[in-house]
């Protein structure tokens, strides 16, 4: 009884679970597909119960199912200065009814001037399609082809606050009511602080209403206004200019003087930044096409003119330290002055190098261009890459091997070189050059990728002194003894001959005709040291003249038919003669 029982039991419920199971997965899958519905709904656009109660139907002209035609026409119905019509591209749900007819047309009023004067708008850009999905044909955007509900117009500052405009896609409960892009409420809300920041200036209210109308990108007043306003910044730059250069002249010479001098024209570009953004912030405010532009123009000015002053004011204590500690840039100067010198050519550079980024990261934030060129550099990264490989290879190239100059030092600030046959003192180490002094006075301007490149020789990599040889080329009957002892006294009457005791003069040489004697002397300076071998030189030359003029070379020419090496009788020749013959000089080191 029990046994059979059971089994009735699990018929009936097989049966039952049979003809009830499609209907509950049915059911189930009419209650997902409603969930998919409204969860793909709520991605699309925003349920409302109603959009601006307190306002009459809209007109017409009124275009609201896209951003882009949402915006436009807005900007054209506030041209129009039918605000009243405008008003229903803003949703006013924040508002009681009874005010949004008369709060709305104001408040439409003020964001069409916001927008004039906040950011340059460009309408192209804004989505052309009901859905605001973003159209890459590429497929790199994340969010591509992805509905949107709530889109970004406009990001303004005031009092240090950050606003947002945005454009939300709405749509009444009824199925059949088409979705419309407005103005957000709470973007509704930020209209009255951003319009203290951006309405019309003093200056603005008492200009003629005639004269407000547009024409072309600017209102005609705007056309007059500028140039007389960069006109009044230009003389407020000019009598700074000469204000500074009377300061310079006033200054007691020396650093101070220098300083004034070199900050002339950054600091008169300074101040006419800091004065056109005063007038900009509360006597007269343009359009935001001619705001735009003169703000990131007065951003960089400012940004160049404080890092050009910072850096004048290293260069103006680069010069006074070298003035008092090493003076004139030669290789007469300690070998750790000019390490010193040298370490603060290297120093600058960083200075420079840092001073030029924090410029460039300060412009480029306050200019808000991160956000639009991250994008576009990471996608055209590759681009790029090749670009600055190809164009900037000689520039990136110099700048490194300006670095490894400076850090391993191979040369220094005043140090006497040999580079391609000339001496060359070393005047200055930068970024993409080396300037070198030649002994003429001349300047070598070499690029550091070229100078490393190439063999040089340092005359003051240990100590300035330096090995000279003199050479003199005589007959062999000359006297090396006495040679030597002319030399020795010669030699130590010069100054700049140092270490006697390795003066040395030797015969190097010798040939059928003549003998070569080569004097070694120690200069204390490679320029000097040569002056002093002249006159080592010349005093030489005339000892011999003056006293043993039969030491020069000369050849002997014999005119009989028979050498006289055989040893026949002088009057069995028929005639011989010595001719002294002066040879041709090895340059100046031989006679």
């Amino acid at each position: 009884m029990n046994v059979n029982g059971s089994w009735l039991l699990w018929a009936v419920l097989s049966v039952a679970l049979m003809f009830s199971g499609p209907g509950v997965a049915q059911m189930q899958q009419g209650e997902g597909g409603n969930e998919s519905e409204n969860e793909s709904d709520e991605r699309q656009w925003f349920s409302v119960d109603s959009l601006n109660a307190g306002l009459d139907e809209a007109p017409e002209k009124v275009n609201r199912l896209t951003p882009r035609e949402s915006i436009r026409s807005f900007l054209e119905l506030a041209d129009e200065e039918d605000f009243a019509a405008a008003a229903h591209i803003l949703n006013l749900s924040n508002l009681e009814p009874a005010e949004q007819r008369e709060r709305g047309t104001r408040l439409a009023s003020q964001l069409a001037e916001i927008l004039r004067r906040g950011e340059w708008l460009n309408i192209s850009d804004l989505p052309g399609r009901q859905d605001a999905a973003i159209q890459d044909p590429s497929g790199q955007h994340p969010q591509t082809g992805e509905p949107r509900r709530n889109i970004e117009l406009a990001s303004l500052q005031a009092n240090g606050q950050t606003y947002d405009i945005r454009l939300g896609r709405y749509r009444v409960g009824e199925e059949e009511a088409e979705a419309v892009w407005l103005i957000t409420p709470d973007s509704v809300s930020s209209i009255l602080p951003l319009y203290e920041e951006f309405g019309p200036s003093w200056l603005e209210r008492h200009i003629p209403k005639r004269f407000k109308a547009s024409f072309g990108i600017l209102r005609i007043w705007e056309w007059i206004a500028i140039p007389i306003f960069l006109l009044a910044i230009g003389l407020v730059g000019w009598s700074v200019y000469g204000l500074v250069g009377l300061m310079a002249h006033l200054f007691p010479s020396g650093w101070p003087s220098i300083f004034a001098g070199w900050i002339r024209a950054p600091m008169s570009l300074l101040v006419m930044s800091l004065v056109a953004q005063v007038l900009l912030n509360y006597v007269v405010s343009f359009t935001a096409v001619a705001t735009t532009f003169i703000r990131v123009l007065l951003i960089i000015i400012v940004a160049w003119g404080v890092a050009t002053i910072a850096l004048r004011l290293v260069d103006t204590i680069l010069l006074d330290v070298t003035r008092r500690l090493v003076g004139p840039i030669d290789d007469t100067k300690p070998k750790d002055d000019r390490k010193l010198l040298t370490s603060l050519y290297a120093l600058r550079r960083v200075i420079i190098l840092i001073t030029v980024i924090a410029v460039a990261v300060y412009v480029l934030s306050q200019i808000q261009l991160f956000e639009t060129l991250g994008m576009s550099l990471l996608a055209s990264a590759s681009v790029l890459t090749v670009l600055v490989g190809i164009a900037g290879q000689a520039v990136l190239g110099n700048i490194l091997s300006s670095f490894q100059v400076s850090l391993a030092k191979p040369i220094r600030i005043g140090d006497l070189i040999m580079f391609e046959g000339q001496w060359c003192y070393v005047e200055g180490i930068f970024y993409t050059f080396i300037r070198l002094r030649v002994w003429d006075e001349r300047r070598l301007n070499v690029p550091v990728t070229y100078f490393v490149s190439k063999p040089f020789e340092n005359l003051s990599v240990k100590s300035s002194k330096l090995y000279r040889t003199l050479e003199l080329t005589l007959h062999l009957s000359a006297d090396i003894e006495l040679l030597r002892e002319k030399f020795l006294e010669y030699a130590k009457q010069e100054d700049n001959i140092i270490e006697h005791h390795k003066l040395l003069c030797y015969v190097t040489g010798q040939t059928g005709m003549a003998q070569t004697i080569a004097c070694y002397l120690m200069t204390s300076e490679p320029m000097d040291g040569w002056v002093a071998e002249m006159h080592v030189r010349e005093k030489l030359m005339a000892f011999i003249r003056d006293n043993h003029p039969e030491w020069w070379p000369r050849e002997v020419v014999v005119l009989s038919h028979q050498d006289i090496a055989l040893g026949e009788e002088p009057g069995a020749r028929i005639s011989s003669a010595a001719m002294p013959m002066n040879t041709n000089p090895k340059g100046d080191d031989s006679l």
